[in-house]
């Protein structure tokens, strides 16, 4: 059965994957904590983007760039002048809105915002009485742009403050040490440069769970080439990009590409890869031909040349820039979507399980004994699996439950002590998917788990 929304936020919450921020203080705009269980997924998700994408790319490097940058870095990105979102108040209930999320909803996805000018929207809501999500009514202000970038200052003194910014994306940070890369690594084009790290916008989110927040963390992989050779890089991109999801799972069926109708001032081709989220298809990533355009702008704004010397050719230039961008959150988000199923059961009942890729779920391995006066024995087995992967160890309760518990949470593998144990050195695997079970012996379940759980 298809997840929604509502399914998901419940789950999520119920078993320790994802919290709504500051909770005892009545939360906070659509901030969200990892709990015990969605911090492993989310940073197995990450583990295996970083394999894919950096570890076993040829010539690729990773970089963790600082959140908080010179402001001349965003004057050179444009973000300082023309990084805004198109912002209406409802003049009745005195609430903000975006005006293309106005859109986007009223349509169920029919209109595309994003080809429509400021004007053409305020038009559009107008003329087809879109109302406002939160009273009802249609009577909003004009569009106003409100800049997303969070803005903050430094200094020791309140004279000597300067003003700086939260980045509103990595991407700038890869940019910025393209020269410092290129220089340690001894790099030649192509090469790409991966990053994982935090981000910070401060728009309106339409309150989607982790979909669209003012924090989240993005995943991207630039790639550094010869202008001629672009186009190729750019659809080897946007093969890399689907396989990766298809791997970790996804459904085919549950993907699609779109290409842009609008592109960005920079950028020469751009697409994404959509997902039939619970809200319907939207953005999971984005493939972009950004150019030289951000190499270039660095150059004119820092004074310090971007070129690249080939040592072959001695022919210098600023290299093109393939993008791959993936928002963790969103990942997560899409992961849980297509993990989530209702199951019957004969006789009747239902079981709600995660079907998670091995390599994504929290635990690979949940052990259980049969009964708590084998808890000294279980304690033993989980010190020595706990040596090779994550597990978790639960002794409250019927082992249906038991089963149950795990099943929500998506662990591939239960190992069951029971009273043979002692005797023979063997317990019972129980496959999360199939409910089948076999006989192992206890030296032989980390082999057997370790391999079922890789990512290639």
């Amino acid at each position: 059965m298809k997840a929604t929304m509502d399914k998901l936020v419940n789950l999520c919450k119920g078993r320790g994957i994802i919290f709504p921020g500051s909770e005892i203080y009545g939360g906070m705009g659509n901030t969200w904590d990892y709990g015990p269980v969605g911090v492993e997924i989310k940073n197995n998700l990450k583990r295996a983007w970083w394999k894919r994408f950096v570890q076993e790319s040829d010539n690729s490097f990773g970089v963790d760039a600082a959140i908080l940058m010179n402001s001349r870095v965003w004057d050179a990105s444009g973000h300082t002048t023309s990084f805004t979102d198109p912002k209406m108040d409802c003049k009745n209930c005195k609430t903000r809105h975006r005006a293309d999320n106005l859109i986007e909803a009223h349509s169920k996805g029919a209109v595309n915002p994003d080809t429509m000018t400021n004007e053409e929207m305020e038009a559009y809501i107008k003329e087809h009485h879109v109302v406002c999500p939160k009273c009802g009514k249609s009577d909003f202000t004009p569009i106003r742009t409100f800049n997303l970038m969070f803005e903050t200052s430094r200094g020791v003194t309140e004279e000597g403050q300067n003003v700086v910014y939260l980045r509103p994306e990595t991407a700038q940070g890869e940019f910025v040490n393209f020269l410092n890369v290129q220089r340690t690594t001894r790099a030649k084009v192509p090469f790409g440069i991966g990053q994982i790290g935090k981000a910070f916008r401060n728009e309106i989110t339409p309150g989607n769970f982790i979909f669209r927040t003012i924090e989240f963390e993005q995943m991207e992989h630039q790639w550094f080439c010869k202008e001629g050779t672009d186009a190729k890089y750019y659809e080897e991109f946007k093969k890399k990009a689907w396989d990766f999801l298809v791997d970790l799972g996804f459904d085919p069926e549950h993907l699609r590409f779109k290409d842009h109708d609008k592109l960005a001032h920079y950028a020469k081709s751009a697409c994404d890869i959509q997902y039939l989220f619970p809200i319907g298809w939207s953005e999971l990533n984005g493939i972009h031909n950004r150019t030289n355009y951000d190499l270039s702008r660095h150059a004119e704004f820092s004074g310090k040349a971007m070129d690249y010397l080939d040592p072959v050719t001695n022919e210098k230039y600023i290299p093109y820039v393939i993008e791959y961008s993936i928002g963790a959150d969103r990942l997560m988000l899409a992961a849980l979507t297509e993990a989530y199923d209702e199951e019957t059961l004969d006789g009747g009942d239902t079981r709600v399980v995660m079907h998670f890729h091995p390599a994504v779920a929290a635990y690979k391995v949940a052990v259980l004994p049969l009964q708590k006066s084998l808890g000294d024995k279980a304690r033993e087995v989980y010190k020595k699996l706990s040596k090779s992967f994550m597990c978790a160890y639960d002794e409250a309760g019927s082992i249906g439950k038991r089963y149950r518990r795990q099943d929500e949470i998506g662990t591939p593998y239960c190992v069951t002590v029971d009273f043979d144990t002692a005797n023979d050195n063997t317990v019972t695997l129980r496959d999360r998917d199939s409910m089948e079970q076999i006989r192992l012996n206890i030296d032989d379940v980390a082999a057997y788990v370790g391999e079922k759980i890789k990512f290639d």
